[in-house]
């Protein structure tokens, strides 16, 4: 039995890849747009004594990937820094979001309408109460940081004036600065009221009666000690 209307070719043709469906791939769990892109956004919280490590993914658009991202960093900023290890642990935490926030925000916006309204992205971070309250351990720990190359250089420049670095060469004249049996030889001038030794190799196994053995720190290759013949001025 023939068809009295057989069917007729679609007079509209279809324009575009998807025009009357989905496009390929997930959606974001959220509201339901596309594309969406697997995110994973973490968090940290100190406690003073114990400490909470924290993530949030899943399946986000553009949008809402970057409500999520913002929300962390900035709960991370306040929360992130009371413990004496999560005072390290939260910068690093912060640098590893700011890898996800780049990848979020290559995301092409929504290209499909959401069933559900997206999550509000907020404003930029640095520009919320809690970027100012994060200057203060951010301040702190970037002063901490600065200072331990500072007292090291300084802890240098005073040992090296210190005892044991001053350099004795025989025919040269020295003072201690220190009582005897301690040792603290500063160079002098062998014309000066101040030279009250005399400095000079040992012709043996040890100086002459009455003379100082000097440290060895005090020779110029730091293992070979001198001799000191007090002088009388």
């Amino acid at each position: 039995m023939s068809t009295p209307y057989p069917p007729q070719p679609y007079p509209y043709p279809q324009q575009g890849p998807y025009p009357y469906q989905q496009p390929p791939g997930p959606g974001c769990e959220v509201c339901g747009a596309m594309p969406a892109a697997p995110v994973t956004v973490r968090g940290h919280q100190g406690m003073v004594v114990v400490m909470r490590f924290l993530r949030r993914q899943g399946v986000l658009c553009r949008t809402c990937g970057l409500a999520v991202a913002r929300k962390m960093q900035a709960d991370t900023l306040v929360q992130g820094w009371w413990g004496p290890l999560s005072m390290f642990i939260t910068p690093f935490v912060l640098l590893l979001n700011l890898g996800e926030l780049s990848r979020i925000r290559k995301l092409p916006p929504p290209a499909t309408a959401a069933w559900r309204p997206p999550l509000d992205p907020g404003r930029p971070l640095l520009r919320r109460p809690a970027g100012l309250v994060a200057l203060v351990p951010l301040l702190a720990l970037a002063g901490l940081v600065l200072a331990i190359p500072v007292l090291l250089l300084i802890g240098v420049a005073v040992d090296s004036g210190g005892k044991g670095h001053a350099t004795l060469t025989p025919g040269s004249c020295a003072r201690n600065d220190a009582d005897w049996p301690e040792q603290d030889l500063r160079p002098a001038d062998c014309g000066s009221p101040e030279a009250e030794l005399r400095v000079y190799w040992p012709d043996g196994p040890s100086c002459g009666p009455g003379d100082y053995d000097a440290y060895p720190q005090y020779s110029r290759n730091g293992d070979l000690s001198l001799c000191l013949h007090p002088v009388k001025n």
